[in-house]
């Protein structure tokens, strides 16, 4: 039973109809599973996008195993997946935007783009355990560790907030207040905002707090000061 098991995991290593299948499934299933918490989130590259690259970069190596196995071109098979592991900074860059208030978007979306077209060089080379255990760590990272790093951030110490003041003569009285609540403020930014109201301020700001509390009940104590439009912390 061991040696039918070793022979059977040899030929799947090699390059053959049902090695090439398998690994090329195994690519479309990890990356899927990937994926689809990253097309649940509405981030820029989802489902469909991971399991792309997953399978390109599976192909790769599989060209590279073939090309030196059957066609004998030349005894390195990383050379063709080196270049899958520095092009791919491109599609990932293209996945971080920066929206509103400086905030940048996408940089999760665009690690995991890397890290499943490394999954994808590793079943495309047969390493089916490593693909597989990586899978497993990097679905839990992205699901499990999403909640964690969100705790932390929503009760750190310090904030980034974007307040917007009814008129500039309010931001005096705002500053004032925020530091009678032992608050720090730094990276103060102050600029008219594109409201309608030509008097409206925007203030961007880093607050780092007295001790640590909820910052959606802090956001609600700085909208209860006098002559603030609006409160949004960036995220």
């Amino acid at each position: 039973m061991e040696n039918m098991i070793n022979e059977l995991t040899l030929y799947l290593r090699e390059i053959n109809t049902a090695s090439i299948i398998l690994r090329l499934t195994l690519a479309t299933v990890c990356a899927g599973i990937i994926g689809l918490e990253r097309g649940r989130k509405k981030r820029p590259a989802g489902f469909r996008t991971h399991i792309l690259v997953c399978i390109g970069a599976t192909l790769i190596m599989i060209t590279g195993q073939y090309m030196r196995d059957i066609l004998h071109l030349g005894d390195d098979v990383s050379r063709m997946g080196a270049q899958v592991i520095s092009g791919i900074g491109f599609l990932g860059a293209g996945t971080i935007i920066v929206v509103g208030r400086n905030q940048v978007k996408g940089l999760t979306t665009a690690a995991g783009l890397w890290a499943c077209a490394c999954m994808g060089l590793a079943i495309g080379i047969g390493f089916y355990e490593g693909a597989i255990i990586s899978c497993i760590f990097l679905f839990g990272v992205v699901t499990g560790l999403h909640r964690l790093d969100l705790y932390s951030r929503t009760h750190s110490r310090v904030m980034d907030v974007h307040v917007e003041l009814k008129d500039i003569s309010g931001v005096t009285n705002f500053i004032n207040i925020v530091k009678s609540w032992g608050t720090r403020i730094s990276n103060v930014e102050v600029k008219k905002t594109n409201n309608l109201d030509e008097h409206t301020i925007g203030l961007t700001m880093t607050l780092t707090l007295a001790e640590k509390c909820d910052h959606g009940e802090y956001m609600l104590k700085l909208l209860n000061i006098e002559g603030v439009c609006s409160a949004e912390e960036a995220v």
